[in-house]
């Protein structure tokens, strides 16, 4: 169990420092599994029995999907509208943002929508500000606040139903073991009250730190 704590400590350390040390927080994450079977007494065989093979083949065809509509402009078409709908008008980009992606999570879950949702808040911010180079666009004073956005829609969305996060499923099949039972709908009446006074908390919060 010390190994097992002291490897998980390390790749949350890894994950910390991944930009410091120009790491991608992939590599983070395989290194930390790869010591872990090292050091372990598991074999690899039943470690890699345990691994959701579904769950990742599932995000490897999500990207592939989102990096297609990338490319066919789908994406950058739906920034387009964006701008066109908010008027390029920075407070209502951001709160659109946000209430989007909460929106979207709730539906989708909030892993996939963010999937879906960078490449559009990248357009959107590449057409307010042409020919800025995407290293410094990310950086810019009033491109941040749609960053802050996407992140606070998705998360707080995330508590909208029980579809809406990974967490949510897995803590109600671990009920579900035990005998209880939480239902969608059942859900969905304490979370989504929640999540709607979270969002206006947040979109509060928005307007008065970036806007």
């Amino acid at each position: 169990m010390y190994r097992s704590l002291a490897v998980l400590g390390l790749t949350i350390l890894g994950f910390l420092l991944h930009g410091p040390l120009h790491l991608e927080p992939a590599s983070v994450a395989m290194a930390g599994a790869t010591i872990l079977v090292l050091v372990g007494r598991v074999s690899i065989h039943r470690a890699l029995e345990e691994v959701e093979w579904g769950t990742i083949l599932f995000f490897v065809g999500l990207f592939v999907v989102v990096g297609a509509l990338e490319k066919v402009g789908l994406l950058g078409l739906a920034a387009r509208l964006v701008v066109d709908l908010t008027g390029g008008n920075l407070i209502v980009t951001v709160l659109a943002v946000l209430w989007f992606a909460a929106f979207a999570s709730a539906i989708v879950d909030n892993i996939p929508a963010v999937a879906s949702l960078i490449p559009v808040v990248f357009a959107v911010a590449r057409l307010t500000h042409p020919g800025v180079p995407d290293e410094v666009l990310t950086h810019l004073p009033d491109v941040l606040p749609l960053w802050w956005a996407l992140a606070l829609g998705a998360c707080l969305g995330g508590n909208a139903t029980l579809v809406a996060a990974s967490a949510n499923v897995v803590v109600a099949g671990a009920v579900a073991r035990r005998g209880e039972k939480i239902t969608f709908w059942g859900f969905t009446k304490v979370g989504l009250p929640i999540t709607l006074v979270s969002l206006v908390v947040a979109s509060v919060y928005l307007y008065l730190r970036y806007l």
